[in-house]
């Protein structure tokens, strides 16, 4: 087989693809546990049909840096990528978009319910 071949598009074939609920659970928790900064283990996140579409829920908590650094360098803050609120709203379309990239699959929205707050040392990893 020449390179030329190797590169090519495969030809559709007749069949079915499926991703179950729980990978598509499992990848949500990741993308989710990434953008709060968070375990994936710490994630819960359960389906509903929206019309036809996905929707996500996600109950975390989120990585927070602790109040006395914040005290001694109020720009850390910005390094977690802003409060909580802002963040929040960052990791409902960060979620969205990356679930959707990886699945392959349209959700229609993505509804997030900060559960807590963990105290972590360094910045969110992007």
């Amino acid at each position: 087989m020449s390179a030329a071949e190797a590169v090519q598009p495969a030809t559709t074939m007749a069949g079915h693809n499926r991703i179950s609920t729980q990978a598509l659970t499992a990848l949500a928790q990741a993308a989710a546990a990434e953008s709060l900064g968070v375990s994936p283990q710490d994630v819960r996140a359960e389906w509903s049909d929206d019309d036809g579409l996905l929707a996500l829920s996600i109950a975390a908590p989120i990585g927070v840096p602790s109040l006395v650094d914040v005290l001694m360098d109020p720009l850390r803050l910005g390094r977690f990528g802003g409060s909580v609120w802002e963040r929040a709203v960052t990791a409902k379309t960060t979620i969205l978009e990356r679930v959707m990239e990886l699945s392959g699959s349209t959700l229609s929205r993505v509804d997030i319910r900060i559960s807590g707050a963990r105290i972590t040392e360094g910045a969110r990893v992007q």
